[in-house]
């Protein structure tokens, strides 16, 4: 099990940042690639971000490329996703997500291709 905690959601005004958290448990967290997945109401969940776990590598949709950066700091266990210029489309429930990997520098993008989940933590922009 990697239990994974997100925070930072909230609400913002369209234009603005938001930084969400994603910490980790376990002593092995640099082994883990991580992703940031998103569900909007009526919709299903969404590909953001990912991250290989060296951190070399990175992944976005095409929906927040240049507005959203994913990152980590193995040494804190955390992942996180800074979000940019947002807008009122990429209001959702943005989650964590994490898979146990040997390829350091290999992101993932598919829902089948992470184990393990966050709780979810909303982010509302409004216009």
């Amino acid at each position: 099990q990697v239990p994974l905690v997100e925070s930072g959601g909230g609400l913002v005004q369209a234009g603005g940042s938001l930084r969400l958290s994603c910490a980790a448990s376990g002593r092995t967290f640099s082994m883990y690639a991580m992703g940031w997945f998103r569900q909007a109401p009526g919709k299903e969940r969404e590909f953001v971000a990912a991250i290989s776990w060296s951190g070399g590598r990175t992944g976005y949709a095409d929906s927040v490329k240049g507005r959203f950066t994913i990152s980590r700091n193995n040494a804190k266990n955390t992942v996180y996703l800074q979000m940019n210029s947002l807008k009122p489309e990429d209001t959702a429930v943005y989650y964590c997500a994490a898979r146990q990997t040997s390829f350091m520098d290999t992101y993932y993008s598919e829902y089948s291709d992470y184990r393990y989940w966050g709780q979810g933590t909303q982010a509302t922009v409004s216009s």
